[in-house]
C-alpha cells in the first residue's frame, strides 16, 4: 500500500508530523506501506513557494503581523477548489506517478482542492483522502480550511479539535480522536528518558541538580535567545541554559559569544538535534513559541512550559495558548522580562512547578500514534 503525505514547510509542526507519521507507519506496517512525504505548496507553484517563505519571515521578524496574513488566507481560500489551484497539473502528475491508496494531509491548506485533484488524478481507483490536524483548540486561529466534510476521515489531536471538525459538517463516523502525532523517540519509559538526560548532561558538562532552562527554536529559526539571556545574566542567578539554534548558525555563534562574555551564567548552544527526550528531561523550564509541536512535546514530557510571545502571538499560536489556559498547564510571556520572571518563579517555588507537571500530564491525550496508523490503514 502506498501513502502520500501532503505537507508544507510553514513553521515546523507540519513537517514534524509528516516525519512522525512516516516513522510510525514504518514501525507498525514495515515494508507493507510505502510512504512518501510531498512538500505540496512549495513544489506545486512558485507563488505558493513565495507564500511559504513569507510565512516564515513574518514568524521570525514580526509574529503579530500574521493576523493580517492569516485572515487574508482564510478569506481568499486559494486552495479550496482544485480547478483554481495554480500548477495543478504538476501536482496531479506527481499523484498519478506514485498512485497512492491513501492521501493524508497534515497541513490546513491541502485538505480541499488538493484532495479533489488527487481523486481526479486516479479516476479508476481514487485514493482515500484523510486529514491529520495537530492543532489543539478551536476558535480564532483554527483555520476553516482544516476540516473538509467530504474527506474520507479527520484525525484530531484533541477532543476540542474533533468537535470543531464535527461543527462544520464532518460526519461523526469520519472523525477520530488520535492524540498527538510525535516521533517514536519521544515515547520512551521514564528510565530511558533519565538515562538519555544524564548522558547529555555529562556531554555538555552540566549539573543534573541545577535549575536548567531550555530555550527552544523552530526550524524556521524564530527565537529570542539573546534578549532572554541578557535578562538572565542581569539577575546574577546561578542557572544553566541550553539554547537550541537548529540550523541558524548565526544565532548559534552569537550565543556562544555571549556565553564566553558571561561566564557566571552557564550557557550551552546546540545546533539541530534529535535529542528532545533528553532535553525535555533536563529542563526545569522549557521556553518555546506557542506552536503545536513544541507544546505537544512539553505536554508529553511533563516539562514546565513558558510560551514565548515576544513580538506578538500568531493566530495559529493563540489556539495553543488557549488550550493550555483551559488546562492551566503553561505560562505565557510577552517580553524577555516576563520570561525571566516566570523562570525565577518556577525556581523559587518547587511546589508550583510540581503542580504544573501534574496539569501537563492531565492535558496529555491518551494513547500513542500507532493508533493513528492503524485507523488510516483500516479505513474502508
Amino acid at each position: 500500500m502506498r501513502w502520500l503525505v501532503l505537507t508544507s514547510s510553514t513553521g515546523t509542526g507540519h513537517n514534524m508530523r509528516a516525519e512522525a507519521l512516516r516513522l510510525w507507519a514504518e514501525r507498525v506496517c514495515g515494508p507493507s506501506v510505502e510512504l512518501r512525504v510531498h512538500q505540496t505548496l512549495e513544489t506545486t507553484h512558485p507563488l505558493y513557494r513565495f507564500g511559504v517563505g513569507l510565512y516564515n519571515t513574518i514568524q521570525r521578524r514580526a509574529p503579530r503581523l500574521h493576523h493580517l496574513y492569516f485572515n487574508y488566507l482564510e478569506l481568499a481560500g486559494m486552495h479550496r477548489h482544485g480547478e483554481r489551484i495554480l500548477g495543478r497539473d504538476t501536482f496531479t502528475a506527481a499523484v498519478a506517478a506514485f498512485a497512492p491508496q491513501r492521501v493524508i494531509s497534515v497541513h490546513a491548506h491541502t485538505n480541499h482542492g488538493f484532495f479533489n485533484l488527487a481523486r481526479r488524478a486516479m479516476p479508476a481507483a481514487p485514493p482515500r483522502c484523510l486529514t491529520y490536524c495537530g492543532e489543539l483548540f478551536g476558535g480564532y486561529g483554527f483555520s476553516r480550511h482544516w476540516a473538509n466534510p467530504s474527506a474520507d476521515g479527520f484525525i484530531g489531536a484533541t477532543p476540542e479539535v474533533c468537535a470543531a471538525a464535527r461543527a462544520v459538517g464532518t460526519p461523526d463516523e469520519n472523525v477520530f480522536h488520535g492524540g498527538f502525532l510525535l516521533r517514536p523517540s519521544l515515547y520512551v519509559s521514564d528510565r530511558d528518558a533519565e538515562t538519555q538526560a544524564s548522558a547529555l548532561a555529562a556531554e555538555l558538562g552540566l549539573d543534573r541538580r541545577a535549575f536548567t532552562v531550555v530555550l527552544s527554536t523552530g526550524l524556521a529559526g524564530a527565537n529570542n535567545h539573546l534578549p532572554i539571556l541578557r535578562r538572565l545574566a542581569a539577575t546574577g542567578e546561578k542557572l544553566q541554559v541550553i539554547a537550541l539554534c537548529a540550523k541558524n548558525t548565526a544565532t548559534l555563534h552569537a550565543v556562544e559569544a555571549f556565553a564566553a562574555a558571561h561566564p557566571a551564567l552557564t550557557v550551552r548552544a546546540l545546533g539541530q538535534t534529535d535529542r528532545m527526550v533528553a532535553l525535555l528531561r533536563l529542563a526545569s523550564a522549557f521556553v518555546a513559541r506557542p506552536g503545536t509541536g513544541a507544546t505537544s512535546e512539553a505536554i508529553l514530557a511533563g516539562t514546565p512550559l513558558i510560551h514565548n510571545g515576544i513580538g506578538g502571538i500568531m493566530p495559529q499560536e493563540l489556539i495553543t495558548v488557549q488550550y493550555c489556559r483551559q488546562h492551566a498547564c503553561a505560562l505565557t510571556a510577552r517580553s524577555p522580562r516576563e520570561v525571566v520572571a516566570h523562570i525565577l518563579k518556577l525556581r523559587a517555588e518547587p511546589a508550583f512547578a510540581a503542580e504544573l507537571r501534574v496539569r501537563l500530564q492531565a492535558a496529555r491525550p491518551a494513547g500513542t500514534p500507532d493508533r493513528i496508523v492503524r485507523w488510516i490503514l483500516e479505513r474502508p
